[in-house]
């Protein structure tokens, strides 16, 4: 199956309107490229659920609040064509930002998504989340797919992209997919390319200090000491954390211990490489 390219919303929507007059269902992937096995096994999962599968490649600068961090975002088209064809997409929109934002990205209008945008990287990446809401509400309204499929490793921004899709009744059933982990443990993204062999090789560290926190914490040890001494723990280590957070997974609002669902986010910085990660976990109380 050969993988069809397309850059303009026009030809995006023929290809969308001709497989729904087939009646076959519509299964959307977004992407910012440079893509690696975590997007695969999103596209797969698609493939599972749908009867076609579109994929977007967009390094949309909305969400950027560093200009230097937008400029140098690895974009590796022709491989990830092969990627895609190879895994059973079958079609990928990659337009241009004129595309996208036809008036120009200042006039343009935005979708801002209170309380789960707020703190943790909404908070270390101001207007981020506005960015983010905004690219992907324009790409659910161009795709018109039944079902989207994104990643748990970006834990807020699906919490973000959920609320948004209940608050504005877009037609599409957002599916979360487990986050994709090398052998050692290390969340796969494409922020990884910016680590030398020496900081490859300690990155999963974030990943086992998350591991920590949820035994300490259904171990009955104190929300505060835990977060406190693990993020000391990660800054001796060569990090230099951004946060550590322990939040309820439904709303990512602090957790307490009322809650049953929790979930620990990080982000933290080893070398130049912003790296993010999360861990759902219940707080499993036992009880006399």
């Amino acid at each position: 199956m050969s993988l069809l390219t397309v850059s303009t919303v026009a030809e995006l929507r023929e290809y969308v309107h001709n497989a729904k007059f087939k009646g076959l269902s519509v299964g959307f992937v977004p992407t910012m490229g440079n893509l690696h096995a975590g997007h695969m096994r999103l596209i797969k999962q698609a493939g599972k659920q749908c009867d076609v599968v579109i994929a977007s490649i967009f390094v949309n600068p909305l969400q950027f609040n560093d200009q230097s961090d937008l400029t140098n975002y690895p974009r590796t088209l022709e491989q990830d064509q092969t990627l895609l064809e190879d895994n059973g997409c079958n079609l990928l929109f990659a337009p241009t930002v004129e595309e996208m934002y036809p008036n120009g990205q200042e006039s343009q209008s935005i979708v801002s998504v209170p309380d789960v945008s707020m703190g943790l990287c909404g908070g270390s990446r101001p207007g981020h989340f506005d960015g983010v809401a905004t690219v992907v509400t324009k790409l659910f309204n161009m795709v018109q797919a039944d079902k989207a499929f994104l990643g748990e490793k970006d834990f807020q921004q699906l919490a973000v992209i959920r609320k948004m899709v209940a608050d504005l009744s877009i037609p599409v059933s957002v599916v979360g997919v487990a986050t994709e982990r090398n052998t050692e443990g290390l969340a796969l993204s494409s922020r990884n390319n910016y680590l030398s062999a020496n900081e490859l090789a300690l990155a999963p560290a974030i990943f086992k200090a998350l591991q920590d926190v949820a035994t300490a914490i259904q171990q009955g040890n104190d929300f505060a000491t835990t977060l406190d001494e693990t993020q000391q723990r990660l800054n001796q280590q060569g990090f230099k954390v951004d946060y550590l957070a322990l939040c309820r997974s439904s709303d990512l609002k602090p957790a307490t211990a009322d809650d049953d669902k929790l979930v620990v986010l990080v982000a933290a910085f080893l070398g130049s490489a912003r790296l993010i990660d999360n861990l759902p976990f219940p707080l499993n109380r036992t009880t006399d």
